[in-house]
Formats: C-alpha cells, sequence, structure tokens
C-alpha cells in the first residue's frame, strides 16, 4: 500500500495522533500481537539501530501496548546479513536493514537504499512516497516473501577514512576498502579491492591491516567507531551513497495477519522513524566533525579524476544491467528518469540557495 493511499484513511490521522500524543486508539476487541524485529546495525550505533527503536516504542504507545515488537541487535538471533533469509522463511517477523547488503542475491535490492551517484535523501523520499518507488519495490519483494516500508536515512555520507592520502586514481588501485553493499563493485572495477563487512567488525579489520580504508555513515557513527585512531584521512563525498535509506522488512503473512488499523499505524510508526533518524544525524554530525578535526583528522575532497571516472564506471554498469537483470531494469528505468528530473529541479533552487549559503560567514 502506498504512502499517499493509506494516508488518506481516517484511521492513519487518528493512528499517527496517537503515535505523537502517545494516547493509543485501538478498538477494545484488537489482538494482543507479539514480533521479533532483527537489526543488521549493533546497539552501540545509537542512530541508526535507535531507528528501529523509536518504531517500536511509536507501534507499542499506539496501540497501548497491545502491538509489542522487540528489537534485536546484529547477531542476537539473525546475523547482520541474514535477516532477508530469516524474513522470508518466516523465523522473524520483521529486520530494519541497509537493502544494498543484498545485492548478491539481485542487484535490484541496492535502488530501495543507495547505488552510486544516486539520489539524495529528500529525492529518494519524493521517489518513495510520490514517485513510483514503492509500488516497483513491493512488486520485486513479492519474490523474498517482504512488505517493504522506509525506515531512516543517513543523508548524504562522508567518503571514509584512508591510512594513505589518495592523491589520484592510481591510489585506488590494490586498495583493501571496506565498502558496504553495490559501490563495490565500482571500486573493484577502478581497481580497488571492496570488502563487505559489518559495522561492528570495520575497526577490528583496519587495526589489523585486513584493510587499508573504511567508510560507514558519517562523523556521528565514526568517532564512535573509532576510525580516527588508526587511519587520520577523511574524504568527502561519499560518492556511492549520496544517501542511504533503511528499509523496514516484514513478512508477509505476518502483516498480512495484523487487522487494518495495525497496518496503518505500523506505516504511520515507520514514517516517523523515517524522519526521526535523519533528523538525528543531521543535528549531530556537525558537532561530531569539528571534535574529530580537533583531534587531528584531515579532511580531503576525493581528486576530481577519481570522481570523473567513477561516474563514467557507474553509467557504463548501470546500461549492463539493464542488459542482463529484468528486475533491476524495471525499476531502474522509472528511478533514473527521476533522478533526471530531480537534478533540473534541485540544481535551480536547493543547490543555488545551498551554495550562497555556505559562502557566507555565519
Amino acid at each position: 500500500m502506498e504512502r499517499r493511499s493509506f494516508l488518506k484513511k481516517a484511521g492513519v490521522g487518528l493512528a499517527g495522533s496517537a503515535a505523537i500524543t502517545g494516547a493509543p486508539y485501538v478498538k477494545a476487541a484488537e489482538p494482543s500481537v507479539r514480533w521479533r524485529l532483527a537489526s543488521s546495525f549493533p546497539k552501540n550505533l545509537d542512530t541508526i539501530y535507535g531507528a528501529a527503536e523509536t518504531f517500536s516504542k511509536t507501534v507499542a504507545a499506539a496501540t497501548g501496548g497491545k502491538f509489542q515488537i522487540t528489537v534485536h541487535a546484529a547477531g542476537e538471533i539473525v546475523p547482520a546479513f541474514g535477516v532477508v533469509d530469516a524474513i522470508q522463511s518466516g523465523s522473524i517477523d520483521a529486520a530494519h536493514t541497509a537493502p544494498y547488503y543484498f545485492f548478491g542475491k539481485d542487484e535490484t535490492f541496492a535502488l530501495d537504499c543507495a547505488v552510486p551517484f544516486g539520489l539524495n535523501s529528500r529525492q529518494m523520499s519524493a521517489w518513495m512516497y510520490e514517485g513510483n518507488g514503492l509500488k516497483l519495490l513491493r512488486e520485486f519483494y513479492k519474490n523474498y516473501n517482504i512488505i517493504n516500508l522506509p525506515l531512516g536515512n543517513t543523508g548524504a555520507q562522508m567518503g571514509g577514512w584512508f591510512k594513505k592520502e589518495i592523491k589520484s586514481l592510481a591510489d585506488i588501485k590494490g586498495l583493501k576498502f571496506r565498502m558496504g553493499g553495490f559501490g563495490g563493485r565500482i571500486v573493484e572495477r577502478l581497481g580497488g579491492v571492496p570488502q563487505n563487512l559489518p559495522g561492528g567488525e570495520i575497526y577490528a579489520a583496519l587495526e589489523k591491516g585486513t584493510i587499508d580504508a573504511a567508510e560507514w555513515v558519517g562523523p556521528y557513527d565514526d568517532e564512535k567507531l573509532g576510525f580516527n585512531k588508526i587511519a587520520p584521512n577523511y574524504y568527502y563525498p561519499g560518492w556511492w551513497e549520496g544517501s542511504a535509506q533503511l528499509t523496514l522488512y516484514i513478512n508477509s503473512k505476518a502483516w498480512d495477519a495484523l487487522p487494518a488499523d495495525y497496518k496503518a499505524i505500523v506505516e504511520a510508526a515507520a514514517s516517523h522513524a523515517h524522519v526521526d533518524m535523519q533528523a538525528k544525524y543531521d543535528a549531530r554530525n556537525p558537532a561530531a566533525l569539528k571534535r574529530l578535526l580537533a583531534t587531528g583528522t584531515k579532511l580531503h575532497s576525493f581528486p576530481k579524476d577519481v570522481m570523473n571516472a567513477a561516474f563514467k564506471v557507474t553509467s557504463e554498469y548501470y546500461a549492463e544491467l539493464a542488459e542482463k537483470n529484468a528486475n533491476w531494469k524495471k525499476v531502474y528505468e522509472d528511478w533514473v528518469k527521476f533522478r533526471a528530473d530531480q537534478h533540473s529541479w534541485f540544481r535551480v533552487t536547493e543547490a543555488g540557495f545551498d551554495d550562497f549559503m555556505q559562502r557566507q560567514k555565519l
């Protein structure tokens, strides 16, 4: 069910107000429901892991405690990268994850999260909620017994931590780089060696020298993970993640078993947590970056030859995928048209305004 459709239903308005005020609106005869939700993230990443807790608490408040969702960190009941299989088999009811972790199953997963030179967070939400994104991805996820809802976005990410400076494209050659998801295929085509590691394993790999560089999200999370203690060079932008949308996966049978007003509450709670997560990142990242720079972190932008080569390789790769993956082609063709329209608009408004404001002495 698309957001613009379910928001028109009377039950959502009541459920939404209940979620905000804490006053439940649930019919007395509604059943008690217990779900287990597996996160792909560790608890110490309170913003990205916390989005699932925000969602769970909102559902409980809006149902007077009748609908309880317990949130489990990565590895507690399901490994970080095992949530799709667990949802598909029905061993868990829900999961909170970054869909691009599963691009090895089908590259189309990545379009529900982040792909190189993709949409920024506002554009992604526009495509999902008002474009065809949610509809097209819902059709794709039927193959995996999954109902999907957006649940969080990091905003534009940083380009990661490097032990040595990246002065040109030549420095990417042979670089062992922890990069989550789909972007690793582009790094590989640039001569790098991508490593797809869960967040909780990155520090040890960087410390031991198993990898030479690592990216995660941005200053707030990166500071918590301590990457600056090992790799002093901090790069931007994360061209593979102009935004990264997190997604709530729900087992389709568990979803179908819910009464209509519980479904509406789940959708409203997911939407609330979606906005809340990015608000927290946007509020916390500036101060974290200042702290990192004060401790000796060196901030760099990627060289132009790296950016240009990555964009060229990315465009070629997307065209190749469209030739061989029908699922990708169906979603990508709509996505790429939406991207073009969005940038023709954003360059006039957002980019122009932001460029001016960022040059002022505030």
